[in-house]
C-alpha cells in the first residue's frame, strides 16, 4: 500500500488572521469567517473545506473524461456546504453538493454521467467527507 503525506504550515499573526504555506508552494492569508467576528473577503477554512471537494472532484472529472474518451468543451462547478450547529456549539459539515456544468461534444449522457460517477467514487476529499456528498449535474452535448 502506498503512503503519500501532505504538508502545511500555518502561522497566527494577530487578531483572527492566519497564514497559510502549502507544501508544494502556494501561500496565503486566511481568516475566520466573517459571521465569527472575523475579516471578510478573504479565506476561510469553511471555504478551504468545500472548495477542496470542489476542485479535488473535478481533477478526478478530469482524469476519468481522457479514461472515457470524452471531448470536454468546459467544466465548471458550483459548490455549497451546509454546516450543522449542535447544541453543544460544536460544528460538522453535514452536506456538500456540487453543481457542474458540463459542456461535451460527441457523447452521450449516459457516458458523462459514469465519468462523473467515477469521478465522485475515486476523489480522494469526497471519499474523506463524514457527511453526504451530492451531485447534481447539468449536462449539455453539441
Amino acid at each position: 500500500m502506498a503512503r503519500h503525506r501532505y504538508e502545511t504550515t500555518v502561522t497566527w499573526k494577530g487578531e483572527r488572521w492566519g497564514h497559510l504555506k502549502c507544501g508544494n508552494g502556494p501561500e496565503m492569508d486566511f481568516s475566520a469567517p466573517p459571521d465569527l467576528h472575523a475579516q471578510a473577503g478573504v479565506m476561510t477554512p469553511e471555504d478551504a473545506f468545500v472548495a477542496e471537494a470542489n476542485t479535488c472532484v473535478m481533477m478526478m472529472f478530469l482524469w476519468a473524461a481522457e479514461r472515457f474518451k470524452l471531448d470536454l468543451l468546459s467544466y465548471e462547478c458550483r459548490a455549497e456546504g451546509e454546516k450543522k450547529i449542535e447544541l453543544d456549539r460544536t460544528e460538522i459539515f453535514t452536506k456538500v453538493t456540487l453543481w457542474p456544468w458540463i459542456r461535451v461534444s460527441n457523447a452521450d449522457e449516459r457516458r458523462v454521467k459514469r465519468a462523473l460517477q467515477a469521478a465522485t467514487k475515486y476523489s480522494l476529499v469526497a471519499n474523506s467527507i463524514k457527511g453526504e456528498v451530492i451531485v447534481e449535474p447539468e449536462i449539455t452535448i453539441v
